[in-house]
């Protein structure tokens, strides 16, 4: 019986995922399933996700979408959201059952977040993902790179993921946060730094800031999605 349902939104990530579902199958999978919510991948990510034995499914582009998609045909009254370039740490599944049953034998709503490192060259990307957990610690608003968990009930009271093209991590944080605060484990997933890498450290974290400042004063998600691209 499927238990937890772990969902990996995928575009065009055929070189990260094999790594993903490898890692994943290397905790055991008793109990679990994988869901690849695929938004329309021409590099052989679909084929590559059925390789790695995860049930596919097709959905329209857009994380926020692709990860409601998966969610929707997902079998476990359990779920976990997961970036196609974060590998999560040993011991993870059984963290995330033993928050989530606690919370589900006490008839509580419950989710929660691990702690982030971004693997990369510069030693900056050790002392931004401090900042990460720390300013998570302290507002309960957590992003998709710290792997978000909830239980079944707890997605659906709050109507999944918004529908919008940025911040859909941040804004369902804020709605889950009105139901109860966030599980922070001190377990650490490890996401990709290539965005930083790519963009510049110091251009991105900026960028970044700007963004999320801009979200909070009523900017739409529509507009912070054109400045992100």
């Amino acid at each position: 019986m499927v238990t937890l349902s772990i969902v990996v939104p995928v575009l065009n990530e055929a070189q990260a995922l094999p790594q993903v579902l490898s890692a994943l199958a290397a905790q055991g999978l008793d109990g679990v399933e994988v869901v690849v919510a695929d938004g329309g991948s021409t590099d052989g990510t679909p084929a590559l996700a059925k390789q790695g034995g995860a049930r596919l499914v097709a959905a329209p582009r857009g994380r926020a979408r692709q990860m409601n998609a998966g969610a929707a045909v997902a079998q476990g009254r359990h779920l976990l959201f997961l970036h196609a370039d974060t590998l999560l740490p040993p011991g993870a599944l059984a963290a995330v059952r033993q928050v989530l049953q606690a919370a589900e034998t006490q008839g509580q709503p419950a989710w929660g977040r691990f702690d982030v490192c971004i693997a990369g060259r510069h030693l900056m990307l050790r002392v931004i993902a401090w900042f990460m957990n720390r300013r998570s610690r302290l507002t309960g608003i957590a992003t998709g790179d710290q792997a978000l968990f909830m239980t079944r009930a707890t997605w659906a009271r709050v109507g999944g993921f918004p529908d919008q093209p940025l911040m859909e991590d941040i804004e369902l944080s804020a709605r889950l946060k009105r139901l109860a605060p966030p599980h922070c484990l001190a377990l650490r997933v490890t996401t990709s730094g290539r965005r930083w890498e790519q963009r510049g450290l110091w251009r991105t974290m900026a960028l970044m800031w700007r963004l999320r400042l801009a979200y909070w004063l009523g900017a739409s998600p529509e507009r912070l999605a054109r400045s992100y691209r």
